[in-house]
């Protein structure tokens, strides 16, 4: 499931990429894609590292990887990497986990290059509130979601670090209804048939990438998209 729309963002050969909380590699795995381009995936996690190792040897051996990519465990709030090393950044579904966002946010923006482009997405405000309304143990998961962002005041934060928005989208629509049947029986249910049923349709989804699920899902985004996608550039010196 890829948030980053890769087609707004000017990626050229020789390009440097830090995909922060990479998770299982999916962001890294999509930039690792481009010719000729280095990525770097971070997360705290050791088993979604190996996870994301895996997905990138896969995809190496399709001969689908264009670029050279590199793993490591690190803390967003305390980057490994010097100054403006980066000419683009991603943290896509991260920010709302992690307790010192004030702190992630200034070593995201401070290892991105002046000039350049960085990419935020998180849960977007409504679809989520409706979860936590759903589900205490949804809002209550040990590592999960401590706070929801409004767009406007998620903006204004990032713009107060030395960054500018210029655009952004929402994404992930036809997820959220999954995600609200999930926490009304119960997120850590595996039994519940109507759940599984729809899992199975978005696996199907992303693996087929029909004509028709598609339009839907571009066409309810605005209305109800799970989540939002800012794109910002890093001010001049």
């Amino acid at each position: 499931m890829i948030t980053v729309d890769f087609k707004r963002l000017d990626v050229r050969p020789g390009f440097r990429i830090l995909d922060i909380g990479c998770g299982s590699g999916r962001h890294t795995g999509a930039a690792a894609r481009i010719r000729d381009v280095r990525v770097v995936g971070t997360d705290i996690c050791f088993d979604d590292l190996n996870e994301a190792r895996g997905r990138l040897n896969l995809l190496e051996s399709w001969g689908e990887i264009r670029g050279r990519w590199n793993l490591a465990a690190t803390d967003i709030t305390t980057l490994p990497f010097g100054e403006s090393a980066f000419d683009l950044v991603i943290c896509s579904e991260v920010l709302e986990h992690i307790p010192d966002q004030h702190r992630a946010i200034s070593e995201i923006i401070r290892v991105l290059k002046p000039g350049c482009n960085l990419v935020v997405s998180v849960p977007r405000y409504l679809p989520e509130r409706i979860c936590w309304a759903l589900s205490e143990s949804y809002r209550n998961t040990p590592g999960g979601h401590i706070r929801i962002y409004r767009k406007k005041a998620l903006t204004r934060l990032l713009e107060s670090r030395g960054v500018k928005k210029w655009g952004f989208h929402w994404a992930h629509s036809l997820h959220t209804p999954y995600w609200w049947l999930k926490c009304l029986v119960g997120p850590d249910r595996k039994d519940s048939l109507p759940v599984n049923l729809y899992h199975r349709l978005l696996v199907w989804d992303m693996m087929a990438r029909p004509r028709l699920t598609r339009l839907a899902e571009k066409l309810l985004n605005p209305f109800m998209g799970k989540s939002i996608v800012l794109y910002l550039k890093k001010e001049s010196a």
